[in-house]
């Protein structure tokens, strides 16, 4: 005959033991509940950041996240010269003799400064870097890449050959337009271009072609490019037809000031 403490304490195990796991089953299915909610949260999260596209175009390398980079701000370019012409059209719809007379200023004005389309016969300069193959012994590896000089050279001399517009990479170059060299990319007005580099210009061909071949600059910069240690790039074509678009960039100039 079992005494009465072991019957307690077996009827304590008994009752017990079902107490216990009710509650762990109670508890599971809260915290399913709680990842379910926090997985959401989180893919809600980054549709939100990255406005319903990929966060990373495809590819992953440099030369396509700068192509993409590139293709988005054209896109906005595209949007800003369509904002301008109808500022342009509000504007002429207005009247009176001293607003007419501005008007007429200001377009007489934007042919020249490149807020105006163009195209007609012209040049074609492609600049590109030498091939990963070469690998000459005791060579600058600076000198197998084309740098910012190099491309300013070009559009320098064909400026000096009486080009009537030009743009680089696709985008409109004026007077105020830098163009600098950041690390092995060009960055033009902001955005970085990888090679080849290409300078289209408008103008007197025969004019043009003279200038590239009497200027000092891409007299040297064509002589690396016949010599195989360096190979880097060069190809000038003349064109029948060139078309520019119209510079769709800020026209207001910053410069520093004196402070104290």
């Amino acid at each position: 005959m079992l005494s009465a403490s072991l019957v307690a304490d077996t009827a304590n195990r008994e009752i017990g033991m079902p107490k216990t796991r009710t509650h762990a089953r109670q508890r599971w299915p809260v915290a399913v509940l709680g990842i379910f909610a926090l997985t959401g949260f989180l893919f809600v999260a980054a549709s939100v950041s990255s406005g319903g596209a990929d966060l990373r175009p495809a590819g992953g390398d440099a030369a396509s996240l700068l192509q993409e980079r590139s293709r988005r701000i054209d896109d906005r370019r595209k949007d800003a010269r369509e904002l301008r012409s109808d500022i342009d059209a509000l504007s002429s719809s207005g009247s009176g003799s001293a607003l007419d007379a501005v008007l007429e200023r200001v377009k007489s004005l934007e042919k020249p400064t490149g807020l105006t389309s163009v195209e007609g016969p012209g040049m074609r300069v492609t600049l590109t870097d030498a091939p990963r193959s070469v690998d000459a012994p005791g060579i600058d590896p600076n000198l197998l890449v084309v740098h910012q000089q190099d491309i300013q050279a070009f559009v320098n001399a064909l400026w000096a050959g009486g080009a009537e517009a030009m743009t680089l990479q696709g985008q409109r170059l004026i007077s105020t337009t830098g163009i600098k060299c950041v690390g092995n990319t060009v960055v033009l007005d902001g955005v970085p271009y990888s090679p080849p580099y290409i300078i289209e210009a408008i103008g007197d061909t025969t004019a043009m072609d003279t200038s590239l071949q009497t200027s000092p600059e891409t007299i040297t910069y064509a002589n690396y490019s016949r010599d195989p240690r360096y190979q880097v790039g060069l190809k000038v074509e003349t064109l029948d037809l060139v078309k520019a678009k119209a510079y769709a960039g800020s026209v207001g100039l910053t410069y520093a000031r004196a402070t104290g």
